[in-house]
């Protein structure tokens, strides 16, 4: 699959709260391993997503890339107390990868299926179209 690009989303504030942000707030950015097949009909990804439920995942096709995106955010109050003496807070994750497919996919007919924490995605590619001759009369 040479055409297809990696294209992880950077964010700096990211990176600065990595190591000086509290650890209560803290997002975490998780790789999104994939595997890639392309034949002449079809790429295949099988992208690891653990510990995302289905409705957090996120994937749509814009200009060419396919982009894949989950949430899995729980929301802690600084100082919040409950039953259980916390010392560190950090089980939210935010993942996203971009992958280029080009257009010349038949976007309708893209299939996705989530199981065991594996999102699997078929992309059908568009038919080469079939190259005929036919002979210009010249007047």
């Amino acid at each position: 699959m040479r055409d297809l690009i990696r294209n992880d989303d950077w964010n700096l504030e990211d990176v600065f709260n990595e190591f000086f942000g509290p650890a209560h707030l803290e997002k975490r950015n998780m790789s999104m391993k994939t595997d890639v097949k392309e034949d002449e009909n079809q790429y295949e990804l099988d992208i690891d997503m653990p510990g995302f439920k289905k409705e957090e995942i996120s994937v749509t096709l814009k200009n060419g890339y396919l982009s894949v995106s989950a949430k899995n955010e729980r929301k802690f109050e600084q100082g919040e107390k409950d039953s259980k003496n916390y010392v560190r807070r950090e089980r939210s994750y935010v993942a996203s990868r971009n992958y280029y497919v080009g257009d010349k996919v038949r976007e309708e007919e893209i299939s996705a299926k989530y199981e065991n924490g594996v999102l699997s995605l078929i992309v059908p590619k568009e038919k080469p179209k079939e190259i005929t001759t036919h002979k210009i009369k010249i007047d």
